[in-house]
């Protein structure tokens, strides 16, 4: 991630106070706030991923292989029951998400697919890696957390739009997330650093536009990255608004996602760079490739406009997967 290439691996544990130990740390935390954290011995500079692996290939994955842990039908019914509990005055915002699984025995590898992502579907912070229990290749869009030298930023992604204009619903529902990301950092910024220095800035990226906003903050003397990781997880762009209100909701209606819509990036030496898991394929067996995709959930939704959001998110990644896009394997030879 990032152009930063870490080899050597030395160590993987799922105790997040090893953060707390010098060097370089690939981290991927899931959704539930459970941690896969390797340590490498080594750190160079390579921002081509294609140099990496170069005559890994890939097969594809058509498109029809792909099946949704929830139908139209269901996926229509969850937003729906969102909507009764905001009219309720439990929770102003959900983010519903549902999985996309396929057989993925043909393929021993992911970095086939991550070189495919990185020419078709370039992201700012697009990532691999490979540990034994864990493959994923990850075309996120959206900072979760970089922290350097304790200055703190975060950059929520609300609001998705096929041209760069944007329903009322989308903007009111970025201004109720980074009210959230204002709280999870003000429980570990020094006094009154917490800011807002960019609002519901329009973003264009492959295939779609997004709404974003940045937050920034100090991080109080007295704390550090694992301190400060415990506050915002699960990410309050992928959660909802009050975040604890959401969590009940979503984990009523959905299984577990993993290390899609938790964090993904790296931590060394007290700084770091971690994304949000979103736009990201993952594997922890040989058998099956996992895809999330979601929506966030306002009393201005419409359930059938939402389904066609996560469908808008999802159809770029699910194309490259499948070799429909024009060029990917040209580029590739």
């Amino acid at each position: 991630m990032g152009g930063r290439l870490a080899t050597g691996l030395e160590l993987v544990t799922d105790d997040l106070e090893a953060l707390r130990s010098p060097g370089f740390w690939a981290v991927v935390g899931s959704f539930e706030s459970k941690w896969t954290l390797a340590k490498f011995s080594h750190v160079s500079e390579e921002t081509n991923l294609l140099q990496i692996k170069q005559n890994v290939g890939w097969s594809a994955i058509t498109k029809d292989r792909w099946q949704s842990n929830l139908s139209q039908h269901g996926y229509v019914e969850y937003v729906e029951k969102i909507r009764e509990r905001i009219a309720e005055g439990e929770v102003y915002q959900v983010n519903a998400c549902r999985v996309l699984s396929a057989d993925n025995r043909e393929n021993a590898s992911l970095i086939g697919l991550a070189k495919r992502i990185h020419l078709a579907n370039p992201a700012p912070f697009a990532s691999y890696l490979s540990l034994p229990n864990l493959e994923l290749a990850s075309a996120s869009p959206e900072r979760f957390i970089s922290l350097q030298d304790r200055n703190i930023l975060s950059s929520p992604i609300k609001g998705t739009s096929a041209n760069d204009r944007f329903l009322e619903k989308d903007e009111a529902e970025n201004l109720m997330i980074v009210d959230l990301i204002r709280n999870d950092l003000g429980a570990v910024a020094k006094v009154g650093t917490v800011t807002t220095p960019r609002l519901l800035a329009t973003e264009k990226h492959p295939g779609l536009f997004h709404l974003v906003s940045d937050v920034s903050a100090q991080l109080a003397d007295d704390l550090d990255v694992v301190d400060l990781l415990r506050s915002a997880m699960p990410p309050g762009s992928v959660s909802g608004a009050p975040k604890s209100s959401a969590l009940r909701i979503i984990q009523s209606h959905e299984g577990a996602r993993g290390p899609y819509c938790g964090a993904i990036g790296w931590v060394e030496n007290g700084n770091a760079e971690l994304a949000v898991g979103i736009r990201t394929f993952w594997q922890e067996s040989e058998e099956s490739l996992h895809f999330g995709t979601g929506a966030g959930i306002t009393w201005g939704s419409n359930a059938e406009q939402e389904w066609q959001e996560t469908e808008l998110k999802a159809q770029r990644l699910i194309a490259i997967a499948a070799g429909e896009i024009e060029g990917v394997y040209e580029d590739l030879a």
